[in-house]
């Protein structure tokens, strides 16, 4: 897990479906929605991977 500059824990493996920033940034970067961002979230869970992995498999 990576730190930021104050020292403090960054996970980025993570995609948290509640935050706005994170959710559009996922979908800016894979082409998609941000509700197809938000269903795969709720389908697969929170993890980066399966969440990209997801999004792909319904292109």
């Amino acid at each position: 897990m990576s730190s930021t500059k104050r020292g403090r824990a960054q996970d980025r493996t993570r995609v948290a479906g509640g935050q706005d920033h994170e959710v559009r940034y996922e979908a800016k970067k894979e082409g998609v929605t941000t509700d197809a961002v938000k269903s795969a979230v709720k389908a697969v869970g929170n993890s980066r991977t399966k969440v990209e992995a997801d999004l792909e498999k319904k292109r």
